[in-house]
């Protein structure tokens, strides 16, 4: 079954809060080696100017999973996620996230596109502080391979 297009412009309730760590951070930074001293030291941090440990620019991907779910596990969506091929992530930052951050993520699908009988869902989630102020903005597509009916269609 093919990804339904009419859920394009669907925009789901927040995700519960995330709590950003440093034991996160720290061990987000190694697993993408990230080197930078601000995101292991918090001396480092704060003589740049941060309050706490500053997470690599990428950590955003981990709290906009979360909120994705919905998207993904949406009945009325239709995305079999044994067929998803991630295509494309990109980020747009107003700040970083630093350790002790307490951010929310509010998911939306921006667009729903078949291409060949495979379907390209593009996803955006905005991700504030505790105060709503806006922190990061996720766009994800992701490539949902049609089942083999649909791809001899």
């Amino acid at each position: 079954m093919s990804v339904n297009p009419e859920a394009a412009g669907r925009q789901y309730p927040p995700a519960e809060p995330y709590q950003v760590s440093r034991e996160v951070i720290r061990g987000f930074a190694a697993a993408v080696q990230a080197t930078h001293p601000a995101h292991h030291d918090v001396e480092a941090a704060r003589a740049l100017g941060h309050a706490d440990l500053v997470a690599p620019p990428t950590f955003a991907v981990v709290v906009a999973q979360r909120a994705e779910a919905a998207v993904v596990e949406d009945p009325e969506v239709g995305i079999d996620f044994s067929r998803v091929v991630h295509a494309e992530e990109r980020f747009t930052h107003t700040r970083p996230l630093t350790a002790g951050d307490e951010v929310t993520a509010t998911v939306s699908i921006a667009s729903v596109k078949q291409l060949g009988g495979n379907s390209m869902v593009t996803t955006v989630t905005e991700i504030v502080d505790g105060a709503g102020a806006p922190l990061s903005t996720v766009t994800s597509t992701l490539l949902v391979r049609a089942d083999d009916e649909e791809a001899d269609a």
